[in-house]
């Protein structure tokens, strides 16, 4: 470790750059492919809506403007400033996840209130309470290490945070969420020091949590059996996965191009959300497919290698709140690309970066400004400045 740590200082010293530019224009790349791709994806729906083919496309503009200003605001303030403003961050996004279920407050879509009006946009608190996640266990981990293997001062107080914020997010409801939420805090207080006892325990307790949850709910557990089966009952249960797949058979290997997907003419639902990576197979096929996966594990490879050089330079914030948004970026990466294909049930998360959505683009935005920070922070103290 040690000497993967110099190693990894050394190229730095090297390289002569002050932030780091392939995960810059990575994010940049698919940034602009997105639009490119909400715009395809949608303008059938969109045509047929109000006749303006370039709703989404316009929207989805907007959203990207805001979360590169807001992410371009976030990445003037220092590490040290987010740690202290995180039990801040934290309330507030619990705030708004209580405020959403409030009468006249949050706006209710096919039966679940998940966000609040707020002008042109409308704000999903579960998209921030993602975010404030990732900084709130970041900063228990470093605050809390000696005590992380402790049930009663450790484990216990940050589980009944997170208890509530997973609550309040089941009260919308919004299982994807939910398990996103869960997933990510598990993983990191894992990557954090939590003993291996405790966590085999907590994916079990998991694993029981979420099946009681979906024995409890009819449409989860029509969810499930749809997944397994969807070719039982294509025109009802199994009819968006269907579809989903019809996408992926008909993109083959290289696809059948930019604009040809058929099954975004009124066939795959969520098409420009939820299942924008089946329009993506079918339109640029299986390599397309494996080109934008490809791109995901490259984010997710530096985030953690921006991590390990923050901890290597004992930024150990910075080094949890970088791999926090790796687990982050890459489990809801994997739960939308599994969905599409067939692999996990529906749960309603967007792909990062992709989808077409207000909140989860701007929120992303933000965390990926915080793993540019943290890269600059690092490279700044390899050369001898103080932070």
């Amino acid at each position: 470790m040690m000497l993967h740590n110099k190693l990894l200082n050394n190229n730095l010293l090297k390289d002569g750059k002050t932030y780091d530019e392939s995960l810059l224009w990575t994010i940049v790349f698919i940034t602009a492919f997105s639009l490119i791709m909400v715009f395809s994806a949608s303008i059938a729906i969109a045509q047929a809506d109000d006749g303006n083919k370039w709703f989404f496309l316009e929207r989805q503009m907007m959203f990207v403007a805001m979360g590169t200003i807001f992410g371009a605001i976030a990445f003037q303030f220092p590490m040290k400033w987010w740690k202290v403003v995180t039990p801040y961050v934290l309330g507030i996004s619990l705030l708004l996840l209580l405020l959403v279920l409030f009468p006249g407050v949050g706006r209710e879509v096919n039966g679940a209130k998940r966000w609040i009006p707020l002008g042109p946009v409308n704000i999903q608190p579960s998209e921030i309470f993602k975010l404030a996640t990732v900084l709130y266990i970041a900063s228990f981990v470093t605050r809390r290490e000696e005590v992380l293997g402790n049930l009663r001062k450790g484990l216990l107080p940050v589980a009944g945070i997170m208890a509530v914020g997973l609550a309040l997010i089941m009260f919308e409801p919004d299982f994807g969420s939910f398990m996103m939420v869960a997933a990510t805090a598990v993983l990191m207080l894992f990557l954090g020091g939590m003993p291996i006892k405790w966590f085999l325990s907590t994916l079990v307790l998991g694993a029981a949590l979420t099946t009681t949850l979906i024995l409890a709910a009819p449409y989860r557990l029509k969810r499930v059996s749809g997944f397994l089966d969807p070719w039982a009952d294509p025109y009802g249960k199994g009819y968006q996965l269907t579809h989903s797949l019809l996408a992926f058979g008909r993109g083959e290997w290289f696809g059948v191009g930019l604009g040809g997907s058929i099954e975004k003419q009124f066939y795959l639902p969520e098409a420009h959300t939820d299942f924008i990576m089946a329009v993506v197979a079918e339109e640029f096929g299986f390599v397309g497919m494996l080109a934008l996966i490809m791109v995901y594990v490259w984010i997710v490879w530096r985030a953690f290698s921006i991590g390990m050089r923050a901890k290597s330079l004992e930024q150990y914030f910075s080094a949890a709140v970088a791999k926090g948004i790796g687990v982050w970026i890459g489990i809801q990466s994997f739960f939308n690309i599994g969905v599409n294909l067939g692999l996990l049930p529906t749960k309603g998360l967007t792909l990062p970066l992709m989808s077409y959505g207000g909140s989860a683009v701007i929120v992303t935005l933000v965390g990926v400004a915080l793993l540019l920070r943290i890269d600059w922070e690092n490279r700044r103290l390899m050369r001898g400045y103080k932070l």
